[in-house]
């Protein structure tokens, strides 16, 4: 199932990741288009700061929750990395959606 391309050659997209464009392999989840990119942490705790980085890979843990495309806390290792896919950290606390509750 996994096996190397014959040539070596693997395909790579263009993705953003704070303002710096980093080209990851074809498939690779948003999380590991973080990692590629050498940042250490991928947002800060609400409570206290503490820095956060990338953990399970599989969506267990919460930990990779990042600002993709302008959308607040997305759990980046579950979404696919797009070409010009925007990745920014998260700091501190986020709004909470607005409206009534009925």
């Amino acid at each position: 199932m996994f096996r190397p391309r014959p040539d070596g050659a693997v395909a790579t997209i263009p993705v953003e990741v704070e303002g710096r464009v980093v080209r990851v392999p074809a498939g690779a989840s948003a999380a590991a288009a973080v990692l590629l990119a050498g940042l250490t942490s991928i947002r800060d705790t609400a409570i206290g700061g503490g820095e956060r980085a990338p953990y399970c890979m599989m969506g267990i843990c919460f930990e990779c929750l990042a600002e993709i495309d302008g959308v607040p806390n997305r759990q980046s290792c579950m979404i696919a990395a797009r070409p010009g896919m925007r990745i920014n950290r998260q700091s501190g606390a986020r709004p909470a959606p607005s409206g009534e509750i009925e």
